[in-house]
């Protein structure tokens, strides 16, 4: 099959599991960006004239772009990073793609790094050096809203170990199940995903396959974190890790004269939001948004979900794979599996690039099977921005398709609930969704919830009542009546 001579191709790949000293991102992406150069297996290094970099969260770095195209010695070019989103290494393929079938660019760097396990021993008294500022400035590039509004800060939620198991009430309460009964449940889902990193031992952070009962059943090594999560069921962040891949037009691959069976191309890509605050969405733990760009990608490709050969589903929390399994129509247990690293909480979560490895691995699985067709989908924040993409080492039956979804995404902002005011925020109301969250060996300690109020709004609410939070333990409280009431820095609640 002839292939246009702007298809964008992934000529080489790279990534890198650091076990060592106390390390800088930088220097972990620079190696991994070598290792991608090297498997072209051409002079590429030349060639290059982007550089993107999804954002660092931990020992987070000025320009990074700009450091990483420095320290490889890259001619002058487009220098990008990018704001928080797990979504971003898909998403710059679909952008800088589309860039390269225009022709405005040639060749992309795409790299990204984290230092959080050496972050964690800098804190132990091991500081890296401070760097001097960077010369140029990156660009920017992606959605930079923050995951959560003053409604859900309100009631005391910052972060995603908080968030995400408020979905997963929801989602277990649709299936019939308590708590309890979801957590041995996600066991069973999440323990093929610890096999999956077991066979990368090299490259995953926790290379070591776990039983359900292992990942769902507290113990003193696998502590309540927040219902129905344990420790072994939420991401892990803190960890050593770097990915890149070279996104380059076909011709200049060829002029390169990069190997056939080097070459990955990507079908299609496509991006889709959620309704952006967790507090607004209609159902919570379902992925209008993720449905969208999913069938985006495929009809554009003449594919359908049958024809996947590989799945790579983001999966920081258990709830982000059980809402991509469903909006894409895949059973949880389908045979072909759901992930080709071992996910984040196995293979590691490295903050915005895990979904560089993914695609790194996908890559890989294409390479040695040319006929087969990957997936790989990239969500930011809290089940938020969703990008995906088609994969395969057989060219595309078109050219590389990015479908447009804005008329899709302008339905689905306009399905968002109202949220009451906290000073309105009173009288009864029904909780669509809430998580228990333990305090180390004392137990059940508080309840975020976001609840209905009888005129249809939305309301997060908190309480920091033990006996609450312990009577909320273990079962199904979505859809029980509860009382609201304006405290002194949030919205409390009662049971009725």
């Amino acid at each position: 099959m002839s292939v246009d001579p702007r298809t964008p191709v992934v000529v080489g790949v790279g990534e890198l599991t650091h076990r060592g000293d106390v390390v800088d991102p930088i220097t972990l992406a620079v190696e991994a960006a070598r290792r991608a150069i090297d498997d072209t297996g051409a002079a590429a290094l030349r060639r290059i004239d982007t550089v993107a970099t999804p954002g660092i969260l931990l020992i987070p770095r000025d320009n990074p772009a700009n450091r990483i195209g420095d320290a490889l010695g890259l001619p002058a070019g487009r220098r990008i990073s990018c704001p928080v989103g797990g979504n971003t290494p898909q998403y710059l393929v679909e952008v800088l793609g589309r860039d390269i079938m225009r022709g405005s660019i040639d060749a992309v760097l795409i790299v990204g790094a984290e230092s959080g396990a050496s972050a964690r021993r800098q804190r132990s008294g091991r500081p890296l050096p401070e760097l001097s500022p960077a010369e140029h400035h990156d660009e920017s590039l992606g959605d930079a809203r923050p995951g959560l509004s003053q409604a859900e800060h309100a009631a005391g939620l910052y972060w995603p170990h908080e968030v995400y198991p408020i979905f997963e009430s929801a989602i277990a309460a649709r299936a019939g199940r308590t708590l309890d009964e979801q957590r041995a449940w996600l066991g069973h889902l999440m323990a093929p995903f610890t096999e999956v990193a077991a066979h990368h031992p090299h490259r995953a952070w926790f290379p070591l396959a776990r039983t359900p009962a292992e990942l769902s059943t507290e113990t003193p090594g696998n502590r309540m974190v927040c219902e129905p999560y344990t420790k072994l069921l939420n991401s892990i962040l803190t960890v050593d890790m770097s990915a890149a891949f070279v996104l380059m037009a076909a011709e200049v691959a060829q002029e390169l004269g990069v190997a056939r069976d080097r070459w990955v191309f990507p079908w299609a890509a496509a991006t889709c939001n959620d309704v952006y605050f967790p507090v607004q969405r209609p159902e919570l733990g379902r992925s209008p948004g993720i449905r969208v760009a999913g069938d985006a990608v495929l009809g554009a490709a003449g594919a359908s979900i049958e024809d996947i050969t590989w799945f790579d589903l983001y999966s920081c929390f258990p709830a982000a794979v059980e809402a991509a399994a469903e909006a894409l129509r895949v059973d949880p247990f389908d045979p072909r599996g759901l992930t080709v690293t071992g996910g984040l909480p196995y293979h590691g979560g490295p903050g915005n690039n895990y979904v560089t490895h993914s695609i790194v691995e996908m890559a890989r699985r294409c390479r040695e099977r040319p006929d087969g067709l990957g997936l790989v989908s990239g969500l930011g924040w809290y089940i938020t921005k969703h990008s995906l993409g088609l994969w395969s080492a057989s060219p595309p039956p078109e050219r590389f398709q990015t479908p447009d979804t804005s008329a899709a995404q302008a339905a689905i902002d306009d399905s968002a609930l109202d949220v009451a005011p906290t000073t309105e925020a009173t009288g009864r109301a029904t909780i669509d969704g809430y998580t228990v969250v333990h305090h180390g060996e004392s137990g059940p300690a508080e309840v975020p919830v976001f609840a209905r109020l009888a005129d249809g709004r939305r309301v997060a609410a908190r309480t920091t009542d033990h006996e609450i939070a312990r009577a909320m333990s273990g079962g199904q409280h979505v859809g029980t009546t509860i009382e609201l009431r304006p405290g002194p820095d949030h919205v409390e609640f009662k049971l009725t």
